[in-house]
């Protein structure tokens, strides 16, 4: 069984040889306190994927984000990107979409927007529009068709990023901007999300008849700690429809399953993601909102497929706590639909020897029994 053959199987509660073993990247300081510690493959520091750990399945999320070198669906700017500033602890620039923002020199953090490119507004969306072309040339490799070829030849999990409806809007306008919109010019957030909506549709239309994945992957991020960052009515109101017309066409066109990536709290939006073709609901963090997959499951049954559910913070804990916390999920798991990996990026307080040993005890629940 190979590992395209055992995910699609795990995820159709049919019976595999063995529970996948994965993970979901790492800070950069990980990597770096990894490479200090001993870890000797290869490591992109550049990335939040791998490094690949020894013992691990290939490397799940390699390639999903630029759809494996085969097209581009993100903003295409027109603007020369610049360092406007710099001191010694960040540098200020502006990228090739015209937003201002700050970049620190001194760790992994999230960059911070001073200005954003995108406005709440039907003058600002019309021009930044250009950069989101569907028809851009530019949007497919010259030899696409050739990759694709390599592709479909991968034994490992093939998958891409193919939407997001509310997390990119977030991400060019800022998270004050898009909350207002929703409720002064609904119209104009429906057009903004009808608009990419179509752009996933027009840049895959040619990808997916030479190529078949695995599982697509919503980008949303779209939850807080305490729960959902906007109503579930809005979602009802205009998310939903198009979210049923995106994963129609991924769904007609060969597509096995459709993920979403929705950081926090999600109870409110199960249904609703569900209800729209969503398969599986990932990373069901267990944080300090304290996600439980058996009480989802309990609830939603078959209906709801589960990538995530794992700790990480337990790994830095020791060998006994990483056990009684996979053992606890192990009837869970045994049921199908259901494959643990550790809930987000792994921190830089746990040790390479600390992963090593969630890998080895991983091995002990999880292989075939």
């Amino acid at each position: 069984m190979n590992h395209r053959e055992r995910f699609r199987k795990l995820f159709n509660f049919e019976d595999v040889d063995r529970i996948p073993l994965y993970y979901y990247g790492t800070w950069r300081e990980t990597k770096e306190r990894w490479v200090r510690e001993g870890f000797k493959g290869e490591v992109d520091f550049s990335l939040d994927e791998g490094p690949q750990i020894p013992g691990m399945d290939p490397d799940w999320e390699h390639g999903i984000w630029d759809i494996h070198g085969l097209a581009n669906t993100y903003l295409i700017g027109d603007i020369e990107p610049a360092i406007l500033e710099e001191n010694d602890d960040f540098y200020l620039k502006r990228s090739s979409v015209g937003e201002i923002y700050m970049e620190s020199k001194k760790g992994s953090s999230i960059n911070h927007t001073i200005e954003f490119a995108l406005k709440p507004t039907w003058e600002s969306w019309k021009g930044y529009k250009r950069f989101l072309d569907p028809g851009d040339k530019r949007r497919w490799s010259s030899d696409w068709e050739q990759k694709a070829e390599e592709v479909n030849r991968r034994e490992k999990i093939v998958a891409f990023m193919g939407g997001s409806m509310y997390g990119w809007l977030r991400n060019w306008m800022g998270i004050e901007n898009i909350s207002y919109l929703m409720y002064d010019d609904p119209k104009l957030f429906e057009e903004m999300v009808c608009h990419i909506t179509n752009l996933f549709i027009e840049v895959m239309s040619p990808i997916l008849k030479k190529v078949k994945f695995d599982f697509v992957y919503f980008f949303e991020d779209c939850c807080g700690s305490t729960g959902p960052l906007f109503s579930p009515k809005i979602y009802e109101r205009t998310l939903d429809k198009y979210y049923k017309k995106l994963i129609g066409f991924y769904k007609e066109n060969g597509v096995q399953m459709v993920l979403v990536d929705s950081d926090g709290k999600l109870d409110e939006f199960v249904p609703l993601w569900i209800g729209s073709g969503i398969d599986i609901i990932f990373p069901v963090e267990v944080g300090k909102w304290k996600a439980s997959p058996a009480k989802l499951r309990k609830k939603y049954g078959k209906n709801l497929k589960i990538m995530g559910a794992v700790d990480k913070h337990v790994i830095a804990l020791g060998e006994d706590a990483i056990r009684k916390h996979l053992i606890e999920l192990e009837p869970e798991v045994r049921r199908g639909g259901f494959l643990p990996i550790p809930d987000h990026r792994i921190p830089p307080n746990i040790s390479y020897k600390d992963m090593l040993s969630y890998v080895r005890i991983f091995k002990e629940i999880f292989s075939d029994k």
